[in-house]
């Protein structure tokens, strides 16, 4: 039944995630939000809920290393399992200045996580600094981006039309996100407890792997379509959204015990592939070799991780 539990959950936060971007960005064209607004906001935060809804209820729920697990770990997934698999398909290729400051934001916000695991506690103050720092990153990358030349929304997820059937959307995939979240916290407490292995790293694998379902199917699209720069973007704003905006919120709501492992073990890791892809992207490429030492390293870590 646990099996079942994780699978409907899985199969919820997809689905329900998909339909609240869709709806999400349907509803900001309906009021003209211009494209890169809604990147950075209604996109950025639609494919991130699965993440949000999963820390926040198992946090309630008092299993915060599966709160905790599931940040760090889909951090970790999104450059090991995604940019590995998306170079695979097509070599990811940027340009010289791409990215070079949400890589920076991303590099900082990781680190930024030192000093408040060694409190052995995530509480509400060091919550509201985080999210805080989402939003004025959002603010600047806003306001750096005017002079920019106008970009089109034929990257955005494809929009619901109309704004009843946005509405819809919006609901049906808030819905679908809260059942699977609650449906994958349960199969996950209930696997690790039968087979006797943490909580901690179920969170940091399975639950941290489906939740990044979202970013997964938007890299491997990006890829197919050889937007190199659309299957990086995606993966750096979630790291980012992930650190400032989901363990921000979920401190806010609950404060959360971080047990020692986080800090001297997969919080390292975490920090560690941040920086090894900020470098690898200074070199302009990550081609099929580099993403197949990429996934042997994520297997690596999986294991280890136990």
């Amino acid at each position: 039944m646990e099996y079942l539990m994780l699978l409907a959950g899985l199969v919820g936060l997809f689905f329900g995630g998909e339909a609240l971007v869709r709806g999400s960005v349907g509803i900001a064209q309906r009021l003209a939000m211009p494209p890169l607004l809604i990147g950075l906001t209604v996109v950025g935060f639609g494919t991130s809920t699965p993440e949000l809804l999963v820390s926040v209820d198992a946090a309630l729920r008092g299993v915060s290393d599966i709160a905790l697990g599931n940040v760090v770990g889909s951090n970790i997934a999104n450059i090991l399992l995604i940019v590995g698999v998306s170079a695979l398909v097509w070599p990811i290729r940027v340009s010289g200045d791409t990215l070079k400051r949400d890589t920076a934001v991303m590099m900082a916000a990781a680190i930024a996580l030192v000093p408040i695991f060694a409190f052995g506690m995530m509480g509400r103050v060091a919550g509201g600094i985080l999210f805080a720092s989402l939003v004025a990153y959002l603010v600047f990358a806003y306001r750096q981006s005017r002079n920019a030349p106008v970009a089109d929304d034929s990257d955005l997820p494809v929009p619901a039309r109309g704004l009843w059937l946005s509405l819809i959307w919006v609901i049906g995939g808030l819905v679908a996100l809260m059942f699977g979240a609650r449906f994958m916290v349960d199969g996950a407490v209930t696997i690790a407890r039968t087979f006797g292995v943490s909580e901690a790293f179920i969170g940091l694998t399975v639950v941290a792997v489906g939740t990044s379902l979202p970013e997964l199917a938007t890299s491997l699209i990006a890829a197919l379509r050889k937007q190199s720069e659309i299957a990086i973007g995606n993966i750096v704003g979630s790291n980012i959204f992930n650190i400032l905006g989901i363990l921000g919120l979920t401190a806010i709501i609950t404060p959360i015990p971080v047990a020692s492992r986080f800090l001297t073990f997969d919080l390292p890791i975490m920090i560690a592939v941040s920086l090894v892809l900020t470098l690898l992207l200074r070199r302009q490429i990550v081609g099929r070799g580099i993403g197949i030492v990429m996934l042997v390293a994520y297997g690596g870590y999986v294991f280890a991780a136990q």
